[in-house]
């Protein structure tokens, strides 16, 4: 797409489409009913960003650091749009967002600030970019989003059509790419890590992409993730990962060292700030304490109300906590599926679950909470399934030692 017409495109608009106005859906089996979507306005973007060779990151124990550099984009994009209710998905090396025309050109500011940030203060390399709708239609895909609400207070987006993968193939050839602001740091308030990994109960917790083949009968790849949903569905707690009372938190937080980076400088004071903030914090939640609007009983249950343990985006992703049964079972009807040519899967079994949140307001209930497994989750999922997709014949089943150090 020439320079003229992605500035013709960011200039059109079509002010009948409100992704709010979408009504949720409640029931996560309803993200393979095609009557839940709405088509994206052509004249819309997608941001798309990912950590570049996240998998010796995580070979080097960072994964806390690849989640944190992951949701930053999020966290980045939806302060300097004023904490608008955007669509996004988080897939725990990065995250893909949808944009209005009238939001791009906040949206790249703060993606280019974010790249810088990562690599400066992360030491990690986060590429981004902004993909026209426009150019997916033109490829021949499409883009449908729906919302899917795990509770009253947060709806997360759901994609469709194609249009997702062919972004993050756009983006990991360089193509619409954002280059970074140097100097420049995001706004990422809100953004957090304070959790512990929260050990699995039931046994494992189990990392899982699914995708379609290309070519295969949507009808029959549907089919096969309606028939993973319901091994979910009966498993116990329905596969949530973290348990009621919330994952655990300790002091001081393990991913301190982050936050202190997200912030301003001078990092020395801003470190002694917030050892004594999330001191306080803990005493709250470990007391019980309600502070003014703020109920630290409230917010662990909506935490794990709110958390974002599944989503569809071109394809299924889940991090459940289940017995090596209720693993044993999906990646059996996984195999067979992928034997049939309908699908392509990866996961990966670990012992624990992390939490990475965006919290803007602590008092208020519509905090998000990003979930992935402690031992690479999706990245590591994500590797088995293109060592598939590349006729890799060492890419087999993953292993079962979740409890494995690391």
């Amino acid at each position: 797409m020439t320079a003229e017409a992605i500035a013709r495109a960011e200039r059109a608009g079509e002010p009948g489409f409100r992704y709010a106005a979408i009504a949720p859906i409640t029931d996560f089996q309803r993200v393979l009913d095609e009557t839940a979507y709405r088509p994206v306005p052509d004249a819309w973007w997608v941001a798309m960003t990912d950590v570049v060779d996240s998998t010796a990151a995580i070979a080097a124990g960072r994964y806390k650091a690849v989640n944190f550099a992951g949701a930053a984009a999020i966290a980045a994009v939806r302060n300097a749009l004023g904490g608008a209710d955007i669509p996004f998905v988080f897939g725990g090396d990065g995250a893909s967002l949808l944009l209005a025309p009238g939001e791009v050109k906040r949206a790249r500011e703060a993606l280019a600030a974010t790249v810088a940030w990562v690599r400066a203060e992360m030491d990690l390399r986060l590429r981004a970019a902004l993909i026209p709708v426009s150019a997916i239609r033109e490829a021949g895909r499409d883009l449908r989003v729906a919302r899917y609400a795990p509770s009253p207070h947060v709806a997360y987006a759901m994609m469709a059509g194609g249009g997702i993968a062919f972004a993050e193939r756009a983006l990991k050839r360089g193509l619409y790419a954002v280059p970074p602001r140097e100097g420049a740091r995001p706004d990422l308030t809100g953004l957090t890590c304070r959790f512990s990994p929260a050990r699995a109960r039931y046994g494992l917790i189990l990392s899982v992409i699914v995708v379609g083949v290309e070519g295969a009968d949507p009808g029959a790849v549907r089919a096969v993730i309606a028939d993973v949903l319901r091994i979910v569905a009966a498993a116990p707690a329905m596969g949530r990962p973290l348990p009621e009372g919330g994952p655990p938190l300790r002091w001081p937080p393990a991913g301190l060292a982050h936050e202190v980076k997200a912030g301003d400088p001078p990092p020395g004071w801003r470190r002694f700030s917030l050892l004594l903030r999330t001191l306080a914090a803990h005493l709250l939640f470990r007391l019980h304490i309600p502070v003014g609007h703020f109920s630290p009983g409230r917010y662990l249950r909506e935490l794990v109300e709110n958390a974002d343990f599944q989503k569809y985006d071109d394809g299924l992703r889940m991090t459940l906590d289940c017995d090596a049964r209720t693993a044993d079972a999906i990646e059996a009807r996984l195999n067979a599926a992928e034997t049939a040519g309908l699908v392509r899967f990866g996961l990966h079994r670990q012992g624990a679950a992390l939490t990475t949140c965006i919290t803007p307001v602590p008092s208020e209930s519509n905090h998000v909470h990003f979930i992935d497994g402690e031992d690479g989750g999706y990245t590591r999922a994500a590797q088995m399934l293109k060592a598939k997709a590349a006729g890799d014949p060492g890419a087999g089943p993953s292993p079962r030692d979740a409890d494995r150090p690391r």
